[in-house]
């Protein structure tokens, strides 16, 4: 079945800065390193916060802070083939009191979810497959809700079996066990795996939707709320498509009030659309991109209406001005993109990752190389951006990037959001995935 992440960025994705853009600064430089967390130096776990419910993203104990979801954990040397760990969760927290207080990531208060304990079983079994694919709050009882996908039993006659589940937030963060998603069979067509959700408001009503694929070249578009046991407040017949892989996140394009959706023709390298929603969801085809690895969207110059950028298999980065036609053209030495308001003016940034991370300022007349910000390292390995996301509350996205050493050893680190220098010089906060080894919740 599909392995696409939507909305939980892993590898390369479509990525959103509607809120996030940035310019400006002095770039850093220099080549700072620093080691993996290893679980003797890892920060004593804490309880996670308790929140009352918020509309922030990423947010499943609702305190108002953004979290982070960790696919792909590493593995134990002793155990370095064997079954993935589960997904792992960062909550944000604040400390300090009063105007002295500070907020983001604490690795201290982390979460595992394990399939033994989270996932809903099939015959009495737990899946072997536990992965985050997409998180918004589906329920609309202000906690963000987390949907997962896994490797429920078939033996390939038919129909196969909706392999996708969600995990509910609550004051206490992602607890309980997950729930089937409900895809009603008037929804389905065909005999493809009903994976690759996305998330978004695409009827406008103000409740979180969901779409996912069905087969030959069509949508299951599932309307919210959903209920605890995992249903839909409505489906209808499948919806055409322009390609096979719905691609989260959603936003709106078009600023109509209603969320659309990117939709790619292929994994990898491939054309793509915009699919527009309205009042009877995401049901026509908009703008249609060029062939590249990644696509994504944000202001990047002042007063300019959304821009996409394209990232293709030289690293050229086509900037479009939606919907019209493709507006220049910047060559980077990357071709996996990310986008984000680092300095908090309005006007975005784009992250260029390959085998560097750069970043490519957002101007008053959209993006330049000139003045690229080169982001080092954390530690040795191959580094990718996991996400960009304010995750202090200060207004600045943050850029949060992971470096690979094998399948045992990592390195997560955060690089704040910074007015004078776009991103700081060095990560704020550094842990390893090594941290969850051994939880047992």
């Amino acid at each position: 079945m599909g392995g696409r992440k939507a909305g939980i960025r892993a590898g390369a994705a479509i990525s959103c800065a509607l809120l996030l853009g940035g310019c400006g600064g002095a770039g850093n430089n220099g080549s700072a390193r620093h080691e993996p967390v290893t679980v003797a130096k890892a920060p004593a776990q804490l309880p996670v916060p308790r929140g009352e419910g918020s509309k922030s993203a990423d947010d499943f104990n609702g305190d108002g802070l953004r979290d982070l979801v960790l696919n792909d954990l590493v593995k134990s040397p002793d155990d370095a083939h064997g079954d993935d760990a589960g997904i792992g969760i960062v909550y944000g927290t604040g400390t300090g009191t009063g105007a002295g207080t500070t907020h983001g990531l604490a690795p201290g208060a982390r979460q595992l979810l394990n399939p033994a304990r989270q996932a809903a079983r099939t015959k009495g079994r737990s899946p072997a497959v536990f992965d985050a694919e997409a998180s918004c709050d589906l329920d609309r009882d202000g906690f963000t809700d987390l949907v997962v996908s896994t490797d429920p039993p078939y033996d390939g006659q038919g129909r196969p079996p909706v392999p996708l589940q969600i995990l509910f937030g609550s004051p206490a963060g992602l607890t309980g066990r997950a729930v089937r998603l409900v895809i009603p069979a008037a929804a389905r067509a065909g005999n493809d795996w009903p994976d690759q959700p996305v998330c978004g408001d695409f009827d406008g009503d103000g409740a979180e939707d969901l779409v996912v694929h069905a087969s030959d070249g069509r949508l299951s578009y599932l309307r919210g709320p959903f209920t605890r046991k995992g249903a839909p407040r409505a489906a209808g017949k499948p919806l055409p498509s322009p390609g096979t892989v719905p691609t989260g996140p959603a936003l709106d394009v078009n600023r109509d009030g209603y969320d659309d959706l990117l939709v790619r023709t292929a994994e990898g390298s491939a054309t793509s659309a915009l699919v527009l929603g309205g009042p009877a969801g995401p049901t026509r085809t908009g703008t249609a991109l060029p062939s590249g690895i990644d696509v994504a969207f944000g202001p990047f110059g002042r007063g300019r209406a959304l821009d996409a950028a394209v990232g293709s298999m030289d690293g050229t980065s086509l900037r479009y001005d939606l919907p019209t036609a493709v507006r220049d053209s910047i060559s980077t030495p990357g071709s996996v993109l990310d986008a984000g308001d680092f300095d908090g003016d309005g006007v975005s940034e784009l992250v260029s990752s390959g085998a560097e991370l750069r970043i490519l300022r957002g101007r008053t007349t959209g993006l330049s190389a000139t003045g690229m910000v080169t982001v080092p390292p954390p530690a040795r390995g191959t580094t990718r951006v996991l996400t960009v996301a304010d995750f202090t509350g200060d207004g600045r996205a943050d850029l949060v990037v992971r470096t690979y050493d094998g399948e045992t050893k990592d390195t997560v680190a955060v690089y704040a959001g910074s007015k004078e220098a776009l991103v700081t010089a060095k990560p704020t906060v550094t842990f390893s995935t090594s941290e969850f080894l051994g939880m047992n919740s």
